[in-house]
């Protein structure tokens, strides 16, 4: 094995790649998905899927229906015709069609530094990348509650349901608008998202060390008891800072003792 690839075994360098496949595959399936439940569907719960581009899966045409009761609409993605009926009445979302620019940027870049030259530039490059890919990600949550916020506060007045109050849904999490239960949570692609960012703050825990995937399981295995010295090592320095206390205070009892009035 070449030199070049043998460092790619090293688990700071493995672990970006294996983090840029994850986010790849994390297009191809749903990131996000709603279960429903309504009086209309007795017994019956309702799923729908949306993904990192405009486009959904499962009952959305099911649920396109109720939410018209409501008159809460599907988001309008502007710049494509998605594969579900958009309402004059929905808002407008064109970033949505910067998902995948997003996530193939973000796999980019971890090839990218999986390939660093010299380890100074690697430790650079996983510091900057786990940064970044958690700003992006917080960003990213906190721009679409942002969108659902207008989407619920931006009910059609003349919808068949008349008198609901502004709502927001929650990114993640349960919610009910008017006879209408949902939840939300992450799809097979949102695990997946996740699962990548996991391996990226693993990799820039390990930027010091050049051990391989091959050291994998000992590292596990050899976990438990290191932070079982870890936190004995701080219960042993709080001691013997307590102890120190302890000693300094009582000089200071001893000279109270012999004060004389």
């Amino acid at each position: 094995m070449s030199s070049s690839l043998a460092r790619l075994t090293e688990i700071r360098r493995a672990l970006p790649l294996a983090a840029a496949a994850l986010l790849v595959c994390a297009l191809a399936v749903p990131m996000w998905q709603i279960t429903l439940t309504a009086p209309q569907y007795p017994g019956q719960e309702l799923l729908i899927e949306l993904y990192a581009y405009p486009r959904l899966g499962g009952d959305f045409a099911e649920v396109q229906g109720l939410n018209k009761y409501a008159g809460f609409y599907y988001p309008d993605p502007v710049y494509v015709d998605p594969n579900y009926a958009v309402h004059e009445g929905a808002i407008r979302v064109p970033e949505w069609l910067l998902g995948p620019v997003v996530f193939v940027g973000l796999a980019l870049t971890g090839a990218f530094v999986a390939f660093a030259p010299t380890v100074r530039k690697l430790k650079a490059g996983l510091t900057a990348q786990f940064a970044g890919t958690i700003a992006v990600f917080v960003g990213m949550f906190a721009f679409i509650q942002y969108r659902l916020y207008q989407a619920g506060h931006s009910l059609d007045p003349d919808a068949p349901l008349r008198g609901i109050d502004g709502f927001t849904p929650p990114l993640l999490g349960p919610y009910e608008v008017a006879n209408i239960s949902g939840f939300a949570w992450f799809g097979p692609g949102g695990y997946l998202t996740v699962l990548a960012v996991a391996l990226l703050a693993v990799a820039y825990l390990a930027r010091n060390s050049e051990a391989t995937v091959a050291d994998l399981p000992a590292l596990a295995r050899a976990l438990p008891s290191e932070i079982r010295e870890t936190v004995t090592r701080r219960r042993g320095g709080e001691h013997a800072r307590s102890n120190r206390r302890d000693e300094d205070s009582e000089p200071n009892r001893r000279d109270g003792g012999n004060y004389d009035g």
